[in-house]
């Protein structure tokens, strides 16, 4: 149980894995998140990567936040030798043995909730999955396109509106961290999301 007296809320952060996709703005505030997750006594969840969610990661365990990342991998040596991801800033790995689209979808259905930043298709595969699980979701607004192209993709949906109240677009790391673990919070207090279909 967390301070608030809920069990621990875990919020997965999603993000390009290419650190040169993003700049260093992007990164600091991937750093900025995972303290914000930490320090709003929640559990980081990531893909066990490097770039955006590597440096969440690093935020929250700065912050002596947990963080458990889901690998594609289905062995700490496939993960290294033949991913060649990280094992730094993670309290625990999961092997998923499911490849990275595999992974994805058991890393979103894991997690309460899920920030999106700076990212290219395997953030947006990672927001469908969301979407389609009525996750609440965070995205977070910057000098990159992915909040643009997740606006868009919404837009042209027939059942955003479904999502109206859970789908957060936001600057500040902290306030979107925060958005985030209130709608979770209502959530839990109500009874829970609705059934994923």
């Amino acid at each position: 149980m967390d301070k608030n007296g809920d069990s621990h809320i875990k919020i997965c952060v999603s993000g390009a894995a290419e650190t040169e996709f993003c700049n260093e703005v992007a990164l600091r505030a991937a750093e900025s998140i995972g303290r914000a997750i930490a320090e709003n006594g929640c559990i980081m969840i990531d893909g066990a990567t490097t770039g955006f969610p590597h440096w969440a990661s690093k935020g929250a365990k700065q912050a002596g936040g947990m963080v458990i990342g889901f690998s594609p991998a289905v062995s700490e040596k496939e993960h290294v030798d033949w991913y060649h991801l990280p094992l730094d800033y993670r309290d625990m790995i999961v092997y998923t043995g499911f490849g990275y689209s595999g992974r994805n979808l058991i890393l979103t259905r894991a997690a309460d909730a899920v920030v999106v930043g700076c990212g290219r298709m395997g953030t947006i595969n990672e927001f469908t999955h969301a979407f389609e699980d009525k996750k609440p979701i965070g995205v977070l607004v910057g000098e990159w396109e992915t909040d643009e192209v997740v606006e868009l993709i919404l837009k042209n949906s027939h059942r955003a509106q479904e999502m109206e109240d859970k789908i957060i677009f936001e600057s500040d790391p902290k306030v979107l961290v925060r958005k985030l673990v209130d709608i979770v919070r209502q959530e839990k207090s109500a009874g829970g999301p609705a059934d994923v279909k």
